[in-house]
């Protein structure tokens, strides 16, 4: 039995994500900012009111984990809205870089303690970061926080690297939930093949950017 810390667990992927891995019989830490009633039935250790851009609320999770090795640290949390270059609102891209790019990065730092040689951070990001598979423009706040989340978790991976400690970089996929409107595949399809890859990658793909299905993905 592993131990899994997973934020953004109240809701879309965070929330099956959890489901998933109780229903293996993993010990799972869900934090998030609330918990509703499906999350609370799912045997989890809960960690509510956590903003993940608020160090108040960081220290509050790594409280909870104080002395506890986490195995996953899966930095779920992320926000989406739809800036075009007629509509650039520049507090809701900075909001995106707070949420999607900075608190991965701060979560991480945080619970560097409970973490060893073995353990595996995931980062869930977005093809939406890739420079190269940008087809399309627009979502200038979301494409440029996963820009900047994926070139973070480049870099964990490297100063992490000399611990033993692997840093996944995974799109889950377009997935139907809340934050894209219900269009994409089944969130339940998404978040079994996110924990496909938690178990499957390692060392050797530290550093890397891959879809959850296991597909590597461009830069």
């Amino acid at each position: 039995m592993s131990l899994f810390v997973v934020t953004g667990a109240g809701r879309g992927i965070g929330l099956e994500l959890c489901r998933q891995l109780r229903e293996r019989g993993e010990t799972v830490v869900a934090a998030c900012r609330r918990a509703g009633s499906e999350l609370a039935s799912l045997g989890c250790e809960i960690v509510d009111g956590v903003d993940v851009t608020a160090d108040a609320s960081i220290a509050r999770l790594v409280a909870a984990l104080a002395g506890r090795r986490v195995d996953v640290l899966v930095n779920n949390a992320g926000i989406l809205s739809r800036e075009s270059l007629d509509d650039l609102d520049f507090e809701r891209m900075r909001r995106q870089f707070e949420v999607n790019a900075l608190a991965p990065l701060a979560v991480t730092r945080a619970l560097l303690p409970n973490l060893g040689a073995g353990s595996k951070v995931a980062i869930i990001t977005s093809r939406m970061g890739s420079i190269a598979d940008n087809g399309s423009g627009g979502y200038y706040g979301y494409r440029m926080s996963k820009a900047a989340v994926n070139m973070a978790g480049a870099s964990l991976a490297r100063d992490l690297r000399d611990r033993g400690i692997a840093v996944l970089l995974l799109h889950p996929g377009m997935v139907a939930t809340e934050m894209t409107g219900g269009s994409g595949i089944p969130v339940r399809e998404s978040a079994a093949n996110l924990i496909a890859r938690f178990d499957s990658l390692g060392p050797g793909e530290s550093g890397t950017f891959h879809h959850a299905d296991g597909q590597p993905l461009p830069w």
